[in-house]
């Protein structure tokens, strides 16, 4: 085994400066309160739901978030082009898809309307006419 050096007075003496302000290192006990802070953004991938299971799980997912203090949640519902709607002449061509049947859904339930501030879709990076942005309130 070989011994390490000693370290030099300058080295000790640099040390000595450096721990009494480490301004560059992250003190990761100075942000204790996790539970105060929000988070950005959950997402969730609708595509192969129902409408009516996805309508349960957005009712699901918005209260998780509230909890969670999550600021908005990015849906992704697609945007419709494999749809079967069309074969079935009760089911409307444009409310039956999850993209504009899920805004509609939170928009009439007065419990979940409550919660959101908007309701848009998402930029192009994040899935453009095939996702949602919801933004939540602060509660």
């Amino acid at each position: 085994m070989i011994k390490k050096k000693d370290p030099s007075q300058e080295d000790k003496k640099t040390w000595e400066e450096y721990i009494k302000n480490p301004s560059d290192i992250y003190d990761k006990d100075q942000n204790v309160s996790n539970s105060i802070q929000r988070r950005e953004r959950y997402k969730f991938d609708l595509h192969g739901f129902t409408l009516d299971e996805a309508n349960n799980k957005v009712k699901e997912i918005m209260n998780h978030c509230i909890k969670n203090k999550f600021k908005e949640i990015l849906l992704i519902t697609g945007k419709g082009i494999h749809s079967t709607n069309e074969e079935n002449t009760y089911v409307s061509e444009s409310l039956g898809k999850l993209k504009y049947s899920v805004p509609e859904f939170i928009r009439t339930n007065s419990d979940l309307n409550k919660l959101i501030i908007s309701i848009n879709d998402a930029e192009k990076i994040d899935g453009g006419e095939g996702a949602l942005i919801i933004k939540l309130k602060n509660l």
